[in-house]
């Protein structure tokens, strides 16, 4: 097994693109040049050789009349081509092999989808030069663009076999970083998936306007700003740390504001002084920005969440 891509500098896209591809076909062989008869010979060519053709493994956009894009218009590059055709077979491979769970291939698009709208899409406008993924130069198109050599890099190498052979070794290290966002972006995913059945049977307590999860690493404020209205207070068990924290419920994904926030006089205290506030004597801190406090008990924790609520109405 073959995977081409070209030489000189690389990007975010082709890195993606290939890291994809290396993680369905671990034992391929990955060679960058611009040589046509090695391209021609490769089971996949990435960004390079002028031709888009999935059942060929052929995955270039710079070609003339490319006009290759999303439902919602926005372009693709090689990151977006190759996702496209094995992102839903790339999530399986994952969360098997990281989480041990295997995907319905139905549910392995719908992940790979929401991949591409969270990560894929905005290598692929970076790689355009229709946006940037975030402000800065900490956008991870830019990161991945730094382990390219510099000039000082190549004035030391010189600028035949050794650069290209350092170059190489700075593709794969960006190859790696990239299979961490993605490895860490499908069990992401996964445990949500996971999680939902437990969250949806957690233990609603006063009225239902507090749910407790007994385990608080459960992703759980989707499913609650989704199906519970109702809930304004979330309880959790911190297992690692031996505590109960008690949570505000965002209103959405973007805002910090929650549906309730704790109670005004707690904010940024911690222990005596937030037990004396709240009569609660293992209380432990409450955050200033009031969306989160933590308490050592259960009943502890019981009792804040009463507070709280008194102190809406």
């Amino acid at each position: 097994m073959l995977i081409v891509t070209h030489n000189g500098k690389f990007h975010a896209d082709d890195a993606w693109a290939v890291a994809v591809l290396h993680i369905l076909y671990p034992q391929a062989e990955i060679v960058r040049t611009r040589d046509q008869a090695i391209i021609d010979r490769a089971d996949f060519v990435v960004d390079v050789g002028g031709v888009w053709e999935p059942a060929s493994g052929r995955f270039d956009h710079h070609q003339k009349g490319f006009s290759g894009a999303r439902q919602s218009g926005v372009p693709y590059a090689s990151a977006g081509l190759v996702w496209r055709e094995f992102g839903g077979q790339c999530v399986r491979s994952v969360a098997l092999t990281h989480c041990g769970h295997e995907l319905s291939e139905d549910k392995a698009r719908e992940l790979a989808y929401a991949i591409d709208s969270d990560i894929v899409q905005y290598l692929d406008l970076s790689d355009v030069g229709a946006a940037k993924n975030a402000p800065g130069g900490y956008g991870l198109s830019a990161v991945i663009s730094g382990f390219n050599p510099n000039w000082l890099d190549e004035q030391r190498l010189g600028y035949g076999e050794p650069a290209e052979a350092f170059r190489l070794v700075e593709f794969r290290r960006a190859m790696a970083l990239l299979t961490d966002v993605l490895v860490n972006s499908v069990k992401y995913r996964v445990g949500a998936l996971l999680a939902v059945q437990q969250v949806r049977q957690s233990e609603a307590l006063e009225g239902g306007r507090v749910l407790f999860l007994k385990n608080s690493a459960l992703p759980w404020t989707q499913l609650v700003r989704k199906e519970m209205p109702k809930v304004l207070f979330v309880i959790s068990h911190s297992l690692g740390e031996q505590r109960y924290l008690l949570h505000t419920v965002p209103v959405s994904a973007e805002s910090f504001e929650a549906r309730a926030d704790l109670p005004a006089t707690w904010a940024g205290l911690r222990d005596a002084e937030l037990a004396a506030v709240t009569g609660v004597p293992d209380a432990i801190f409450c955050h200033n920005g009031r969306f989160i406090a933590a308490v050592k008990s259960y009943e502890g924790a019981r009792e804040m969440a009463r507070q709280a609520l008194q102190a809406l109405a």
